[in-house]
């Protein structure tokens, strides 16, 4: 048998030491030392774009939600949604850029004269408490039925996938037609009209939430399969540990970047939707006002005062985008598999010469 040379073990040494990460892609955090909240938390903070979301969206929420009052609370607003007062400046915003100025109705006036500041902070309020409703509906219905289709298999599988595959060709907005028509019956006298005729954003955030659950439980089904197969979970199953330990605590969090993401999107999209049906006339109705049903109002004075469409839609811009980084940020933080890739880096590494490797045949003199 042959003796290995001395280049040979001079590669063998050099292949043993750490090698450095490739270029442009920021290592993955050192676990020695730090929890599992610290390194999601350290990740998370940097993120750029969800922590100008995070800001962005409580900006928008302590402004919605402390400026015309909330339950009976008063807010620091002098108007409310409702109150009619007279044209200052014919309506058009009193706020300015420079020289910098608030004014009595810094967003303007409808035709009648409702403050539009007001108007649209109560649209927030709507927006913000739908989207909220129909992520927590859907996402615990779409956690709960694509774990147990995913990890049970079965006939669970096949009964929960079909009822999936069934609310799925639902159209949402017919349903919600139907509904806004029956809660708009209060003569009728049952339990559904008398609550949604006084719980109207609620009944929309319940119901949204009950069809808007499927492309979630598709999506965890699929993680639960691939999940189930790997071997901690063999692992915690030989060990003895119950199907809801293995679920809860072994599987779902190794799936809560899927989950993140698409909670979040169904939650922007929530606005959006609750948007369409307030402008088609199915959604939030007058008296009280919406995002969407401000801009469904003044439809006809987009040429004369535009200002009545600039706000409302500016503001429906900036949650959705708002809660899209947020996401984007979340599923970063909670996905140990993504790693940060900066472009600035990669290019300045790839100027740089690399150093002449040092070998056993260097002698002190030649380092």
């Amino acid at each position: 048998m042959s003796q290995p040379s001395q280049q040979d073990e001079i590669m063998a040494e050099e292949a043993a030491l750490p090698q450095p990460p490739a270029a442009g892609i920021e290592p993955v955090l050192e676990a020695k030392g730090l929890s599992q909240g610290q390194i999601v938390r350290k990740r998370f903070l940097g993120h750029s774009g969800a922590i100008i979301g995070l800001v962005v969206f409580a900006f928008i929420f302590i402004l919605a939600f402390t400026s015309v009052g909330y339950l009976g609370i008063p807010g620091w607003w002098k108007y409310n949604h409702e109150q009619v007062s007279p044209l200052v400046n014919d309506g058009a915003p009193t706020s300015s850029l420079w020289p910098l100025a608030w004014g009595e109705h810094p967003f303007g006036q409808d035709r009648i004269g409702r403050d539009l500041f007001a108007m649209t902070m109560r649209g927030a309020q709507q927006s913000i408490t739908v989207m909220v409703v129909i992520g927590l509906i859907a996402g615990l219905i779409g956690v709960v039925v694509g774990a147990v289709s995913g990890y049970f298999r079965g006939w669970a599988e096949a009964i929960l996938m079909r009822l999936t595959d069934v609310i799925i060709i639902i159209p949402a907005l017919l349903l919600a037609a139907v509904m806004a028509q029956m809660a708009g019956r209060r003569d009728s006298g049952s339990w559904f009209s008398a609550f949604a005729s006084t719980n109207g954003v609620l009944a929309l955030g319940i119901f949204l939430g009950l069809i808007s659950w499927v492309s979630l439980a598709r999506l965890m089904r699929g993680e639960f399969l691939s999940l189930r197969e790997r071997e901690f979970v063999d692992a915690a199953r030989i060990s003895g540990a119950s199907n809801a330990r293995i679920i809860f605590k072994h599987i779902l969090p190794n799936a809560v970047g899927v989950l993140i993401v698409n909670v979040t999107l169904t939650m922007s999209a929530a606005i959006l939707t609750e948007t369409a049906l307030s402008f088609l006339g199915v959604g939030v109705k007058a008296p009280d006002t919406s995002l969407g049903l401000l801009i469904s109002q003044n439809q006809q004075a987009f040429s004369t005062r535009p200002w009545l469409f600039w706000f409302p839609g500016l503001f429906i811009v900036l949650i959705c985008l708002s809660i899209n980084f947020i996401g984007d940020g979340l599923r970063d933080a909670f996905d140990p598999r993504q790693k940060k890739f900066n472009a600035k880096k990669a290019k300045d590494a790839e100027r740089k010469p690399e150093p002449a490797p040092v070998t056993a045949l260097d002698g002190p003199g030649d380092r």
